[in-house]
């Protein structure tokens, strides 16, 4: 049998990445899941959204998910005559919260699943490959399919990597969401082809210094998500949220652009506590705000309905 019976469900963390001067680099999986059920079908292609993204999203061959599946089951040789898919989506849109990565993360994985042996033909490094390859870099990919802290990057020979790195327990975080989106490529539009040396050079310390202050010194966290690389830059494209990360910086907290933006990520101390809710309670009006544990599961198996 060439594919399994029955639906497989799948659910994936989202993911904030840069985390201030990891820029392209670091990642971190966050608990807010979207969930994805795909089965393969006798012919035709159905495809549902709840949650983010219904009624904008397509529903054809160009939906990412099915984009994503569809690259998968190339490269594992197979093809189905048909597809069901169905996506609840907990994830918002164009936020710089990974909603993509996790889409192209959940494809990737629903695709080989539905393959009968399909974790024999394809493992889980070149499955990673496959997705950062989709995406086109691995600082979100990895840490949805990975979870927890992820450390990732390309080699010279184009082949992509990502190595765990490990968070302190009591590191939290509070992201706050504003209501209109960025596209990750306008934000990029914004980047200089070059910037300084002695910017470079202090965003690679504090970058090494991230991740020391996330495994086990969060106490250096606000010296260690100071940026110089992407965010002034992007500012045009983002000004209320560039004004959030400098009033919470300024007040001691380590707050950050989550990804491309325009969502603020704040490093706080646990989900639920007094600190986290008196952060969370900073909120701008029209804003939606959510205090989230870091996600030490990465793309997991669910049970299918």
């Amino acid at each position: 049998m060439t594919f399994v019976d029955g639906p497989v469900r799948v659910s994936v963390p989202a993911t904030s990445a840069n985390l201030g001067p990891g820029f392209d680099t670091l990642g971190l999986a966050l608990d807010l899941r979207d969930t994805l059920e795909a089965e393969v079908t006798s012919g035709g292609l159905s495809v549902e959204v709840d949650g983010h993204g219904k009624g904008e999203v397509p529903l054809d061959e160009s939906h990412l998910v099915v984009r994503a599946m569809q690259a998968t089951f190339d490269r594992l040789g197979r093809s189905p005559e048909g597809l069901r898919l169905s996506c609840t989506n907990v994830i918002p849109h164009a936020r710089g919260l990974g909603s993509s990565s996790a889409a192209i993360v959940g494809g990737v994985w629903l695709a080989r699943e539905l393959v009968a042996g399909g974790r024999l033909l394809l493992s889980d490094t070149a499955l990673l490959d496959l997705a950062a390859q989709l995406e086109g870099h691995p600082d979100n990919v990895a840490p949805a399919m990975l979870g927890g802290f992820v450390i990732s990057g390309q080699d010279a020979d184009g082949v992509f990597f990502a190595v765990p790195g490990s968070v302190d327990p009591r590191v939290s975080a509070v992201v706050f969401v504003p209501p209109s989106p960025v596209s990750t490529a306008a934000a990029r539009r914004l980047l200089p082809a070059q910037v300084p040396h002695a910017d470079a050079a202090a965003n690679a310390g504090r970058a090494a210094l991230l991740v020391a202050a996330l495994s086990g010194r969060p106490e250096e966290l606000l010296r260690a998500t100071e940026d110089r690389l992407h965010q002034d830059y992007r500012r045009p494209a983002m000004p209320e949220s560039l004004e959030l990360v400098d009033t919470l910086r300024a007040e001691g907290v380590p707050a950050v652009v989550s990804g491309a933006g325009p969502t603020v990520l704040a490093f706080t101390e646990g989900v639920g506590t007094a600190s986290s809710a008196a952060l969370a309670a900073r909120c701008p009006s029209g804003w939606a705000v959510h205090q989230v544990a870091i996600s030490h599961v990465g793309a997991a198996l669910a049970d299918a309905r």
